[in-house]
């Protein structure tokens, strides 16, 4: 038997001033698009914003049903549309941001794990890491290199095939 350690880097910021300014800039596309959330049972907005290698931006937010498997998180929204409507450009960004009706989100808002099965394709398909921006709507933000980072043992091609 052997035991194995998996551990990972990422950049802490205090705030969102601290960052470049194409990171921030898509942050505050993601804190923009918690407007358009429909979160009638959880009260809670989420809202991402994914840029392209063309340096075209898709958001997104949350869409809740009340048959909950019915509904999308912001980050599939976002990436989903950017991918149908550019099939062929890499996506090179993601920001997440999130605002709640009865408390202040000062954490950093990570994709859900089917979210970051679904973003991790668009890593494989391009062969390219995307760059995660993590934010709540004031605190500090995380900045991850590629999804996968967040997805070590991640379902992948090569597991469909013999």
């Amino acid at each position: 038997m052997n035991e194995v350690t998996y551990s990972f880097n990422y950049l802490v910021y205090n705030s969102i001033e601290e960052l470049a300014f194409a990171d921030r800039e898509l942050l505050e596309k993601a804190k923009a698009a918690t407007h358009g959330s429909f979160a009638p049972y959880s009260h809670y907005h989420v809202g991402a914003a994914v840029r392209l290698a063309n340096g075209i931006i898709f958001s997104g937010s949350n869409q809740e049903n009340m048959s909950f498997p019915a509904g999308s998180c912001a980050e599939r929204v976002a990436v989903f549309a950017a991918a149908a409507s550019y099939p062929d450009i890499p996506m090179e960004a993601l920001a997440i941001s999130a605002k709640a009706d009865s408390f202040d989100v000062t954490d950093p808002v990570p994709p859900c794990g089917i979210c970051r099965q679904a973003i991790l394709e668009y890593e494989l398909k391009f062969n390219n890491k995307i760059h995660l921006i993590l934010g709540g709507q004031n605190g500090h933000v995380y900045v991850i290199e590629g999804m996968g980072t967040l997805l070590p043992l991640a379902f992948i091609e090569k597991g469909l095939k013999k």
